[in-house]
């Protein structure tokens, strides 16, 4: 079986010539600050808005005037704003 010319000197295919098998590239961290500030709360209290929206349509829904003109897009909205917050999750660091 033949051997393998991966750590040959003599590697023509090699982009640096003077690379002796080590690399020695050093990672890049892309976001080393965190998640800002605002972002957070803004997670949270569409999450909290949206929770609330929908508790109070449940217990008073019919006797606010402008829900119950809404009548189902009420949970339309409530369940919205819920999932924008929880996909905003994914973004926090």
């Amino acid at each position: 079986m033949p051997k393998s010319k991966v750590n040959s000197s003599d590697d023509s295919f090699s982009s640096t010539p003077t690379a002796t098998g080590a690399d020695h590239r050093t990672p890049v961290k892309l976001n080393s600050t965190g998640t800002p500030r605002w972002y957070i709360v803004l997670m949270l209290s569409l999450m909290v808005i949206g929770l609330a929206w929908l508790v109070v349509n449940y217990i008073a829904g019919p006797e606010i005037p402008f829900m119950a003109e809404l009548n189902a897009w009420n949970y339309l909205i409530g369940f919205s704003l819920l999932i924008i917050g929880l996909l905003m999750t994914m973004g926090w660091k």
